[in-house]
């Protein structure tokens, strides 16, 4: 607990920073067709207690795809996102699909359903991946989109609250009758936002972990602060504090040209249990880094993004796959471009 205070205090000290944020919620459209294409390509430098990683320095080609959005009749409409270059780990095209869904909208519900965005809490989870620059032990190793339904309920103008049944995150080519049952609530309060959920995830055929996850923003004009902190827990390991993550971002934007952002993390899973599949037990990884994004052009239409970023991590990642581990240094430049590319009204 010590080392969790002192990280999200830690957080605070970085150099104060922001971040281009698109959290991956579906805008409410009137167009017929709305076509948004993006790409990222970054030059990177991967170093681990001291020594170069070859495999991982140099360029790489981080994103491609598109999204499309659209109205099919009053109070129905689609979204779809689709990646052109992640690698099918099921054989299936929709292993490269972000989510493709149907939303209908009857007064305050709405109701939806499809390959959607798996409802956990947390505003660094809630980032869409070409605008995540260097990312927690749990972010980096959770499936964020699964096929699935939802219903959700606009409790007042600043509160809504979903409930939503999916395919395990978890589920497996030999093992797909797996779920995940999430309830979550996005609120807009003054300076304060939440993105708040709790989560029931089948990580083995009728074993379960809950989540906990608090998202928390704190908009201060050109400041902004998000706080992250999530807990996990499964039958037989104590409840709070053992298995968890906090995740903080303390931003500042001193023009529309220019974010400027810190960022610290700390996961922590000390369970014996082996029901967390996010961040592996025997896990306690924290990691701190600044980034600095420059868009040169501001256009209604078209969206350009440099970047730079460095991030250090210590401690022990006991999943050693992951990027991140103990005495890493991951340095990053690149250009993101989006824009939309089409759009059909009526």
């Amino acid at each position: 607990m010590r080392n969790l205070i002192f990280g999200a205090a830690a957080a605070m000290l970085l150099p104060v920073a922001a971040f281009a944020q698109d959290q991956d919620k579906d805008a409410t459209t009137t167009d017929i067709l709305k076509i948004d294409v993006y790409a990222r390509v970054d030059w990177q430098l991967d170093n681990t207690d001291g020594h170069t990683v070859g495999s991982n320095t140099g360029f790489e080609g981080k994103y491609l795809g598109f999204r499309i959005d659209g109205k099919i009749v009053d109070g129905l409409t689609y979204s779809w996102r689709q990646r052109l270059y992640k690698a099918h780990s099921d054989n299936a095209f929709f292993d490269n699909t972000d989510w493709l869904y149907l939303d209908y909208k009857l007064d305050r519900w709405n109701f939806s359903a499809g390959k959607q965005i798996v409802g956990i809490g947390g505003y660094e989870y809630d980032l869409a991946p070409f605008n995540l620059f260097g990312a927690s032990v749990f972010v980096n190793n959770i499936p964020c989109y699964d096929l699935g339904a939802s219903v959700g309920y606009q409790v007042s103008a600043s509160d809504h609250l979903m409930l939503q049944a999916t395919q395990s995150p978890f589920y497996t080519k030999q093992q797909r009758n797996m779920y995940a049952y999430n309830l979550m609530w996005t609120g807009s309060h003054g300076c304060f936002s939440p993105i708040w959920s709790v989560n029931m995830v089948e990580y083995d055929k009728g074993k379960y972990i809950s989540y906990i996850a608090l998202g928390n923003k704190f908009d201060m004009e050109k400041v902004s602060l998000q706080l992250d902190l999530m807990n996990r827990a499964a039958s037989g390991q104590t409840y709070f504090f053992k298995d968890c993550s906090v995740m903080a971002d303390l931003s500042y934007r001193p023009s529309v040209h220019w974010n400027i952002h810190g960022k610290y993390t700390y996961d922590v899973n000390h369970a014996e249990k082996h029901a967390d599949l996010a961040v592996a037990p025997g896990t306690e990884l924290s990691m701190a880094g600044a980034l600095v994004e420059y868009y040169p052009l501001v256009k209604r239409n078209t969206d350009l993004r440099l970047h730079a970023g460095c991030y250090y991590s210590w401690g022990k990642n006991a999943n050693t796959a992951d990027l991140m581990q103990d005495k890493t240094v991951f340095f990053s430049v690149g250009l993101t471009w989006h824009m939309n590319a089409f759009t059909l009204r009526r």
